[in-house]
């Protein structure tokens, strides 16, 4: 009878210990983070997939609870290639494993291929490099933006030429992306609302090299500046043919064309170049000196490039939101990304509006002084 009812005792017990066990099991967050990480654009997607794993390194080293289970914090990395159509692949296959948010694409082409999918399946996406304005207006209830966006961009580089450099006649060359071509677009809407006169809208694509019989077209048209909307693999080209073609213009590139390895890619000829970004340069972001040494600890300085402070602030953003929610279900979570109020790494008070686009965004101009990126201008949109 007594040893019956130890092995009672000891059963339940052991029935305890499992519950107990169970009641402890982790809680899995997953996130998808897209970017185009090989290919000619393969460092700057590589830099900004390292933003979002250096994000997702910290939260775990935060050993954060939600309803008592510690929360691991895992990540799904997908190369999309900045193909709109295997960002679609890509963008299903993180509604197939059921994440709770998507960090991405890096690109505005991958982007459109990747809101309306993520919308009907009621998963966020925050992006944080995708700056084509008509993102914000295709209507998606889970896209969100932590930079800000090309109008904003093409307003500063508007104003920049008229105020500063009293330009009056322009001229613009896109690669017909939609990153590229939005931008192009949007400049040319900004400049002539300022009174100045597009000469000359040119086209070319997102792999080309020669675009000399483009700059012998404009070198008649004698546009004081031009503006290029496009990428730094199509830059540095274009900055040294205008060089040995002796055109006077200055050249406008966005965030696209301003990266990191630019100066590197077109050398002298760099100096030609005017960079007006979204956001902050990282030494004058709010934390932005400590967080960059840490980033250079982990990846090493030369895998900086423009986008891992906005990849990383994107994450943090994602699972503040997971938390102050305490559940990860994007039907929990999404009111709270709604009424974010984030002190981050690349801003203070990080707010989104309806529409998901950032509250305020700064946009940043820079000049090149012997290959140096020296920014000179600092503004915030609508603040």
């Amino acid at each position: 009878m007594h040893r019956t009812i130890h092995r009672m005792y000891v059963a339940i017990a052991a029935l305890g210990a499992f519950a107990s066990v169970a009641i402890a099991a982790p809680l899995n967050v997953t996130f998808g983070t897209s970017a185009a990480a090989t290919g000619p654009r393969g460092p700057v997607g590589q830099d900004f997939n390292n933003g979002v794993i250096l994000a997702v390194e910290d939260l775990n080293r935060q050993h954060l609870r939600i309803g008592g289970r510690e929360v691991v914090w895992k990540l799904i990395v997908e190369d999309d290639q900045g193909d709109p159509r295997q960002a679609a692949v890509v963008a299903q296959k993180f509604i197939d494993s059921r994440v709770a948010g998507v960090i991405g694409p890096d690109s505005s082409g991958a982007s459109y291929a990747t809101v309306r999918l993520l919308d009907a399946a009621g998963i966020p996406m925050i992006a944080a490099a995708s700056t084509d304005t008509r993102l914000a207006h295709m209507g998606s209830k889970t896209f969100f933006r932590v930079v800000g966006d090309d109008a904003g961009v093409a307003a500063a580089m508007a104003n920049y030429l008229q105020q500063n450099l009293h330009v009056h006649t322009v001229a613009t060359i896109d690669d017909r992306t939609a990153y590229g071509q939005g931008l192009a677009d949007a400049f040319a809407r900004a400049a002539e609302a300022r009174g100045m006169r597009v000469v000359g809208r040119e086209y070319t694509n997102d792999k080309a090299t020669d675009f000399s019989a483009i700059l012998t077209r404009l070198r008649g048209m004698q546009p004081e500046a031009i503006v290029y909307g496009g990428t730094f693999a199509q830059a540095a080209p274009l900055l040294r043919q205008v060089e040995h073609l002796g055109l006077k213009s200055v050249v406008l590139g966005g965030d696209g064309a301003c990266v990191q390895g630019l100066a590197r890619m077109a050398g002298p000829a760099v100096r030609r170049m005017v960079c007006v970004d979204s956001g902050l340069p990282v030494d004058r972001m709010p934390a932005g000196a400590d967080w960059k040494r840490r980033y250079d600890s982990r990846f090493g300085a030369e895998a900086f490039q423009a986008y891992s402070p906005y990849s990383y602030d994107a994450t943090m953003v994602l699972a503040h939101a997971i938390m102050r929610a305490g559940s990860s279900d994007p039907a929990k979570s999404l009111p709270m990304l709604r009424s974010t109020d984030y002190n981050g790494i690349s801003r203070e008070h990080l707010r989104f509006l309806p529409n998901g686009n950032l509250v305020h965004p700064d946009v940043t101009i820079s000049v090149y002084r012997e290959g140096v990126k020296v920014p000179i201008k600092v503004e915030s949109e609508g603040a």
